[in-house]
């Protein structure tokens, strides 16, 4: 979270006595729930306390993560939270912050590469073709519904021949999944 605005450093935020959060880059007061969001983009803030210029930036985060586990937005198991406190005065107390912090980093490197894999896969696969092809149909589909619509108006989908009687539109259907469910065959193999 090394991110700033414009590469002027982190943006300061002052706490006051009455528990007020002044944004200083932005001439506003804020919630903490902007801080949340700042801090989701990536921008890089320190909070001060207003009277005393102490760095109290840890101490506003930790009361971020309380809030948002009171909401149900829990991420942190009770038996990691026990664990967590039994290190407190522990000889590798130490050393849990620099493991804490790398292991998130890991944590959202992965993250980020299961994601591009995620959305890479389905690029030029079967099953992104399927879904073109889904989306092609469900919009003929609802255009038929359309207030208005009648068949051969753009748009609109034609109207089955009587002497096919739509037979067409579902024999190429058929043969459209029967050669991506070959595709998919071939691809398990």
């Amino acid at each position: 979270m090394k991110k700033s605005a414009a590469g002027t450093g982190p943006v300061i935020i002052k706490k006051y006595a009455n528990r007020r959060l002044y944004n200083t880059e932005t001439s506003s007061y804020i919630t903490l729930d902007h801080l949340a969001a700042m801090t989701r983009e990536g921008r890089d803030f320190k909070v001060v306390d207003a009277k005393t210029e102490e760095d109290i930036t840890h101490n506003v985060l930790t009361q971020i993560i309380m809030e948002e586990e009171q909401r149900g937005q829990t991420m942190l198991p009770v038996n990691f939270l026990r664990q967590l406190i039994a290190l407190y005065g522990d000889s590798m107390q130490a050393m849990v912050p620099g493991y804490l912090e790398a292991s998130m980093e890991s944590f959202r490197r992965n993250q980020q590469q299961f994601k591009s894999a995620v959305e890479g896969a389905f690029a030029n696969s079967p099953f992104a073709e399927m879904a073109k092809r889904n989306l092609e149909i469900f919009e003929a589909a609802t255009q038929a519904f359309k207030p208005g619509a009648t068949p051969g108006t753009p748009g609109a989908p034609a109207a089955p021949t009587p002497a096919t009687g739509g037979d067409d539109d579902v024999s190429a259907l058929k043969a459209e999944l029967a050669r991506l469910q070959d595709k998919i065959e071939k691809l398990a193999k």
